[in-house]
C-alpha cells in the first residue's frame, strides 16, 4: 500500500517534466507542397530555424547525382531519415529526388544562406563565402559540414511533415 501511495504522490512531479502542448506543437510542421513549382524554393520556420524546401528540376537532380562524393569536403550524409547512411550521395540526402528538405543554417557560424546563388546553384552564405550545391553539400568555403537534413516524411504526394 505504501508503494502505491508513494507512486501516486510522485506521479504529478514526474508528469510535469513532460513537454508542454506549446512545445510539442512547435516540434513538427506540416507543409503543403502543391503550390511550389519545379525550380522554386520555400522557406518555413521550424524549431526557430529556417527550413529550406526546394522543388528541384531534373537538371538540378542530375547535377547533384553526378558529384563524386570522395571530392567533397564533408562526405557524410547528415540525414536524420537515414542514420545508417555514411555517404553524402544525393540519393542518401532525399526521400523523393525532386524534393530537397534542409535545415537552412550555415554550418560555419549559423548564418542563413541564400538560395540559387554561388558557383554550384545551391546556397551561398554571404558572411564568409560558404557555398552549398543543389543537394545542400558544402563545396567551397569555411563551413565544415553539409546542411543538415531534418527528420521528415511525406504524408501525401503534396504534403510533408517535418519533425
Amino acid at each position: 500500500m505504501a508503494a502505491v501511495g508513494a507512486a501516486a504522490a510522485a506521479w504529478p512531479f514526474i508528469d510535469q517534466m513532460n513537454p508542454s502542448a506549446a512545445a510539442l506543437a512547435l516540434s513538427t510542421v506540416e507543409v503543403d507542397l502543391a503550390p511550389v513549382a519545379a525550380g522554386q524554393q520555400i522557406v518555413v520556420k521550424w524549431r526557430g530555424h529556417p527550413l529550406f524546401i526546394r522543388h528541384r528540376t531534373p537538371a538540378e537532380i542530375d547535377s547533384a547525382k553526378k558529384v563524386d562524393v570522395a571530392t567533397l569536403p564533408d562526405p557524410l550524409a547528415r540525414n536524420a531519415n537515414k542514420p545508417d547512411s555514411a555517404s553524402a550521395a544525393d540519393e542518401d540526402r532525399v526521400i523523393k529526388p525532386e524534393w530537397l528538405v534542409l535545415i537552412g543554417v550555415c554550418t560555419h557560424l549559423g548564418c542563413t544562406p541564400t538560395g540559387f546563388e554561388g558557383d554550384y546553384g545551391g546556397w551561398l552564405c554571404h558572411c564568409h563565402g560558404s557555398q552549398y550545391d543543389t543537394s545542400g553539400r558544402i563545396r567551397k568555403g569555411p563551413a565544415p559540414e553539409n546542411l543538415a537534413v531534418p527528420p521528415y516524411a511525406f504524408l501525401t504526394d503534396t504534403r510533408v511533415k517535418v519533425g
